[in-house]
């Protein structure tokens, strides 16, 4: 049984207990992908095309999320900006020595040595609300969705980790290749943007199969529209044709910084768990029954008698016609940011969601999940909403052009 006081409990205990205590909202199991975490090295895709690469590219082991403020002011200025990533980031992909950006003669910062390996990093760069202003000419160009985040029903938000003009999100399969990227970024780029948080993220191998784990122990990121479902990925993931015009090929960006209260956590039963998540813990099959990729059997489970009918996936997409159209791309790493201020563990998840549409999707799913029981161990305490931008076509195009044209 859930016991009454348990919140209460709980945010005496740990999220009152310092200013630096923050964390985010939870993401929501979706659409079956019906496609096992590759455990191995998996080909990164190219830096060019219609799309960005890390909308497409599955979580890798090692990541960094960053946001940034605009110092540089103006259209020229923020043009500028925007070719500088897009020529910094393309020559990160490509390996080699990175190019002087005119500071100092220093080839590239040396940790990966004489030069970074090709095609080794993965990346999205995402713009908020505040660079669609008069201060860039751009009011008329905002996304029709794109504002500063919500604040959901559980949520503690933390001004600290929230917000941002600029989101950097870099991933590769080597935390120094993305150690690397983050510090070439901030070289090329200083006087024009200064970071406001950051995190760095990783993903978990497969144990033993299949998906990876969160670090509450489930098998994570099981549902969701698959990257190679051209029809899918056109409803759910790239924005429709209501949106400006040099939008298309982009993306609607949720990240979110989830705590996890994971002292609180490792204390109740793995039964009680599981009906919290509506999974096994072991295997990641729904509670009515099957293996990982099952679909869960709502059909004759109607009075949540196997899967709770307030459990983290009935509520996040109960799987009826009229929901089918909220699912989203979800793409999460977890984190480990050390203790808090009185001693217990940071640790959670950087939950990112990419849209079509932010309000049929995200913000409906986040209302659904409003004091499902998981709150009493994960809150909402930091991120953004963000646009994706469009992928960078070729050698002559840069980040976001289509908007200066």
């Amino acid at each position: 049984m859930r016991q009454p006081d348990r919140r209460t409990m709980l945010r005496a205990g740990v999220l009152t207990g310092g200013a630096g205590v923050v964390a985010a909202a939870a993401g929501p199991a979706l659409a079956e992908t019906n496609a096992a975490h590759d455990a191995s090295r998996r080909a990164l895709r190219p830096f060019h095309g219609p799309h960005q690469s890390g909308v497409l590219g599955d979580p890798l082991p090692a990541a960094t999320i960053v946001a940034f403020d605009l110092t540089v002011t103006g259209r020229s200025g923020l043009t500028t900006l925007l070719q500088t990533l897009t020529t910094t980031i393309r020559s990160l992909t490509a390996g080699g020595i990175s190019p002087s950006p005119g500071i100092t003669d220093t080839a590239g910062t040396g940790i990966l040595g004489p030069a970074a390996p090709a095609r080794a990093l993965e990346s999205v760069v995402a713009l908020g609300t505040g660079v669609f202003t008069d201060a860039f000419g751009l009011t008329t160009a905002k996304p029709r969705h794109l504002r500063a985040m919500d604040t959901f029903a559980n949520d503690q938000l933390d001004p600290a980790w929230c917000g941002g003009d600029v989101l950097l999100t870099l991933q590769g399969h080597d935390r120094d290749v993305v150690t690397n990227a983050l510090r070439e970024v901030c070289r090329a780029t200083r006087g024009a943007m200064q970071i406001r948080w950051k995190q760095d993220g990783f993903t978990s191998a497969p144990r033993p199969t299949g998906h990876p784990r969160n670090l509450l122990g489930f098998k994570d990121g099981i549902a969701g529209p698959s990257p190679t479902d051209d029809k899918q990925m056109n409803s759910l993931v790239w924005v429709d044709a209501g949106e400006p015009a040099w939008a298309a090929g982009g993306s609607y960006y949720v990240m979110r910084r989830i705590r996890m209260l994971v002292e609180f956590w490792d204390r109740v039963s793995t039964s009680e768990q599981e009906r919290m998540f509506g999974r096994r813990k072991d295997t990641g099959a729904p509670l009515t029954g099957g293996a990982e990729n099952s679909l869960p059997d709502y059909g004759n489970d109607p009075n949540g008698n196997a899967i709770p009918l307030d459990s983290h996936i009935r509520l996040a997409n109960p799987r009826t016609p009229k929901t089918a159209k909220s699912q989203f791309l979800r793409r999460a790493y977890s984190y480990d940011a050390g203790v808090d201020s009185v001693g217990n563990l940071d640790m959670g998840l950087m939950f990112g969601a990419f849209n079509a549409d932010l309000d049929r999707q995200f913000v409906t799913v986040q209302k659904r999940l409003a004091d499902e029981p998981l709150v009493d161990y994960i809150t909402p305490v930091g991120g953004g909403y963000f646009f994706a931008l469009p992928g960078v076509r070729n050698t002559t195009d840069f980040y976001g052009s289509a908007l200066f044209t």
